[in-house]
């Protein structure tokens, strides 16, 4: 990438890079990255520079297309998602989580089968975030129209798929906030994922508030039930 004063930044961790360094190059505007990924490079630039910033991460920049912009925000939080998949294997397993459940009253049925049913929480985790990321990567669900190397907007009747995927998600945070609460805080400690999920699903009406169970900024919405996929 160019800078404007015409210096060039390789958006690359060489060989030999230490981890403390490892994508620390400089900041860029969202107008001047020349890429199809730009906007997930724009999203993945604020979240380094401050992860408890959620308010900022989710502040859409001018003349950004409203659609692309929720559509990249979810690719990221599956993608940082699977971080807390890796470390909910320490505790959650077959044996232990029998059933995806969130408190003892929620039951999750798993649509990964030809009828959905009940999956291991540790199985219904993975299903659900490989079959999100199928689905979002999917030419044929989200086919985007592309301009000067940027994609610039998404069909409606794509976007409005996205609900459906953050509803499954979310049922990753319920489960490892109500049963793996250690490995919840640490990781959330660290990334303010859930708060970021949160506020973005709220400010864009992608899910309903009864569903928002995992209590984020002291609001506790839990309510009984059992919900299909």
């Amino acid at each position: 990438m160019k800078m404007a004063d015409g210096s060039t930044i390789l958006r690359r961790n060489r060989p030999g890079t230490k981890s403390k360094d490892f994508c620390r190059w400089p900041d860029e505007p969202l107008e001047e990255m020349d890429s199809t990924l730009a906007v997930q490079q724009y999203i993945q630039q604020m979240i380094k520079r401050d992860p408890s910033n959620v308010e900022l991460i989710l502040t859409m920049p001018e003349a950004q297309d409203e659609g692309v912009w929720k559509y990249e925000h979810l690719r990221q939080f599956c993608m940082e998602l699977n971080g807390l998949a890796v470390r909910l294997q320490k505790q959650c397993s077959p044996s232990t989580c029998t059933q995806m459940t969130a408190t003892d009253q929620w039951i999750f049925l798993c649509a990964a089968h030809k009828t959905p049913k009940e999956c291991p929480a540790i199985d219904y985790t993975r299903h659900t975030l490989d079959g999100a990321a199928c689905l979002l990567n999917s030419n044929k669900y989200f086919p985007s129209s592309v301009t000067l190397n940027h994609r610039v907007s998404i069909k409606e009747s794509s976007v409005t798929k996205l609900g459906s995927v953050c509803r499954r998600v979310y049922r990753i945070f319920s489960h490892a906030y109500f049963h793996h609460r250690r490995i919840f805080d640490e990781f959330e400690a660290e990334t303010y994922l859930c708060h970021r999920f949160t506020h973005f699903v709220t400010k864009y009406n992608l899910m309903s508030k009864e569903n928002l169970i995992v209590p984020i900024n002291e609001e506790e919405n839990a309510a009984p039930g059992e919900s299909e996929a």
